[in-house]
């Protein structure tokens, strides 16, 4: 399956990872960023847990599914349109199959002032310091890859860092199992990670079994104003976009649009 292809190509550059910028090191810089007011002040959460739609709107270059993604604009100027028209930025810094890195993320870091999301296929207490260390405000924990214990555990350290945490589901079962946690912000993905189809419903299918107390927020196969307005009626509470903004040379149109 793709999913454990990506797992385990993670693990093999969580070593190069680890040998070039040592844990101590991140832990560190992480303990550093602590000290700096403007990085923990809940930013991530709280752009999404606002009344209205939110948008996290994503940086990435290519994705299994789609391979090398051709961009209309360049990444300066994305971020500056993201900066006018969106709640919060998400930046791939998977090597592998997403061609992203953390150097993206320290350049957006240095762009906005938006709050960041490593979006990451997070498996070792390493990747959150580095997270921190890097510049990202909040992380992305994937069920699919994680059992109870790790869940709850990097969820754990992730808020002792104070990183916002979008914990990400596929069905039911992920669904009550991520519950066990009791996350804020808990995300639906309409991409099934074993063989990458979509089906945008299932969001709208998943519905009944998200608190309402929890923030909601659909993300992968969103590309049109007809998946836009779908996904309102079930009550999302914000999207995760990356391939229809990646691909647009207006992205802040398209936000603003979508937002309203």
């Amino acid at each position: 399956m793709i999913l454990d292809k990506i797992v385990e190509d993670k693990k093999i550059r969580l070593k190069e990872h680890k040998a070039a910028y040592p844990m101590n090191e991140a832990v560190r810089d992480a303990e550093a960023a602590l000290d700096i007011p403007e990085r923990n002040n809940d930013l991530f959460y709280k752009n999404l847990r606002k009344a209205g739609i939110s948008i996290i709107g994503e940086f990435k270059k290519a994705s299994p599914s789609l391979g090398t993604i051709e961009q209309k604009i360049d990444l300066m100027d994305r971020i500056d349109e993201y900066n006018e028209s969106v709640d919060a930025i998400s930046c791939l810094t998977e090597e592998d199959h997403f061609n992203g890195n953390t150097t993206y993320l320290k350049t957006i870091r240095a762009k906005s002032s938006l709050p960041i999301l490593r979006k990451d296929f997070m498996i070792d207490e390493y990747q959150f310091y580095e997270a921190k260390a890097i510049g990202a405000d909040a992380v992305l924990l994937i069920t699919a890859i994680l059992d109870d214990a790790q869940m709850k555990a990097f969820y754990e350290l992730a808020r002792e860092l104070k990183l916002g945490v979008l914990v990400e589901t596929h069905d039911e079962y992920e669904i009550e199992r991520a519950l066990r946690i009791d996350p804020r912000i808990l995300g639906v993905n309409n991409r099934n990670l074993n063989d990458f189809s979509i089906d945008i419903k299932n969001t709208g299918r998943l519905r009944k079994y998200v608190p309402e107390d929890k923030v909601y927020i659909t993300e992968s196969g969103i590309m049109d104003d007809g998946d836009v307005s779908y996904l309102k009626e079930v009550g999302v509470d914000g999207f995760l976009i990356g391939r229809a903004f990646m691909e647009s040379a207006d992205p802040k149109t398209l936000a603003k649009r979508w937002k309203s």
